[in-house]
């Protein structure tokens, strides 16, 4: 996963563009801090992640996730020792399946490597909060806009 730094990034550009109508540019997104942080420098010691690929192995889609300090919290912060889950899905690949095996993948590996938590921000009109409820995450902060959820791994 260590290669897949520049999949990642445009899978943040998709996370951020998900309406699909008047997307924001790549280069807007990737430089801006608020996106930066959930790519910057991967992979450290404390990032995990996946790539979903095609029977061709061409990438479908991502799911990570990254320790943020309280001095740079990303959207889905809740503390320190809690990871933030990053999900990105190609247009075409959405609603096929491939977010819903990422996600469930992700979830257990921080539970293999002894996270107690999992976090994540999403808009309210995104329609993945559907997938995220389903998975067992619950809204523990509503702010305008969008939802701090989290998932009890223990």
């Amino acid at each position: 996963m260590q290669s897949d730094g520049s999949f990642l990034g445009d899978m943040v550009v998709e996370a951020a563009n998900w309406r699909g109508r008047a997307p924001q540019a790549r280069h807007e997104i990737l430089t801006s801090a608020v996106h930066r942080r959930y790519i910057s420098g991967w992979m450290r010691p404390a990032d995990a992640g996946f790539v979903a690929v095609d029977a061709g192995g061409n990438e479908m889609g991502a799911a990570w996730y990254r320790m943020l300090p309280r001095s740079d919290p990303g959207f889905g912060f809740v503390e320190t020792a809690v990871p933030e889950l990053i999900i990105g899905v190609q247009p075409i690949w959405r609603a096929h399946g491939v977010g819903r095996t990422l996600l469930r993948r992700l979830v257990l590996h921080a539970h293999e490597q002894g996270h107690r938590r999992l976090s994540l921000s999403v808009e309210h009109d995104n329609f993945a909060r559907n997938l995220y409820r389903s998975e067992g995450f619950v809204t523990t902060v509503q702010s305008e806009g969008r939802d701090t959820m989290v998932h009890r791994l223990s």
